[in-house]
């Protein structure tokens, strides 16, 4: 077994002492395939569901049966999104997405698979990233099979919601706001842009739902040709990530873990940090590259690699 996981396993508050080293050697030696939650966004603004101040706590995500099957909570859900996706949409990547994507420059992280579905990776210039649970920067009509881009709806809606306005209302990591009954009964929903039927729903893995099975395929290739697994920001409750966890323990590979608060992985673990993600990983990335080897700071993912609307400057 990787000389990682000799010993006992270490944690740390704060990032800092023997376990920060250990995450330094780990990743030094390169071969990293990273995990992302909810956690690594929380610094731009966009809160999470479990962390030390989760939403879960207080807001339950629709499920997408009831999304379906429903067709008031599916208008409950558009007005609610329509009233929190552009704050989403307004967030900028925050020091630790850019120091992820410096990792993956200099070579010692090979990919990333995140949960978050806010594009935060690709916008701090990392290259390889599976979006597992999908984008919320993207709209699917179920009846005609048309995607198209969500600031595009977003323009539709603001066209026939003229007085449609939200003041300080706190936005839910699925990037909705709880609205009171009455705006949400006058909020006005528009059909899909080709067929005209009202059957959109955002390119996302609803609370609850199955991964598509060839995406979930990918990311398992990343891992399975890693070196090390690193978890970032993720308590690894639900079973679309701790699976990668479990598949890196069959082929022993080695597992680190850096989140807030205790993840569902920790027994596993080789290596356990406990510290914000936005000040540990810019020390990661300055302690694992000498000065003359690092590259400069990221820049952008290409926009000809993105989908029209992923990155909404006109907001």
């Amino acid at each position: 077994m990787d000389g990682v996981r000799d010993g006992a396993r270490q944690q740390a508050a704060g990032g800092g002492g023997e376990a920060f080293d250990r995450l330094c050697s780990l990743v030094a030696a390169g071969g990293v395939a990273v995990v992302t939650g909810a956690g690594i966004s929380t610094d731009s603004g966009i809160p999470d569901y479990r962390g030390p101040n989760g939403a879960l706590r207080r807001h339950t995500p629709m499920t997408y049966q009831e999304f379906t099957d429903d067709p008031a909570a599916r208008h409950r859900y558009w007005a609610r999104s329509h009233a929190g996706w552009r704050r989403v949409a307004r967030a900028e990547p925050n020091p630790g997405h850019r120091a992820l994507a410096r990792l993956e420059q200099d070579g010692l992280v090979t990919g990333v698979v995140t949960q978050n579905v806010d594009g935060l990776h690709q916008r701090a210039g990392s290259r390889r990233v599976i979006d597992l649970h999908g984008r919320l920067s993207r709209v699917l009509c179920r009846g005609c099979g048309d995607v198209s881009p969500r600031l595009e709806l977003d323009q539709r809606l603001r066209a026939v919601n003229p007085g449609f306005h939200v003041g300080a209302a706190q936005t839910n990591p699925d990037g909705d706001v709880t609205l009171p009954d009455d705006m949400v009964a006058a909020f006005v929903m528009v059909g899909c842009r080709r067929c005209g039927g009202d059957e959109l729903e955002p390119d996302v893995v609803f609370f609850g739902a199955t991964v598509p099975r060839p995406r979930v395929a990918e990311a398992l290739r990343l891992v399975e040709g890693a070196r090390a697994l690193l978890i970032l920001g993720s308590s690894l409750t639900v079973m679309s990530g701790y699976r990668f966890v479990l598949r890196a323990a069959e082929l022993d590979i080695p597992v680190a873990i850096v989140n807030q608060g205790p993840t569902r992985g920790d027994s596993r673990a080789a290596v356990r940090v406990d510290a914000p993600l936005g000040l540990l990983l810019p020390r990661l990335a300055a302690a694992v590259t000498p000065p003359s080897a690092r590259s400069p700071v990221p820049l952008p993912a290409m926009r000809s690699l993105a989908f029209p609307g992923d990155y909404p400057r006109e907001l």
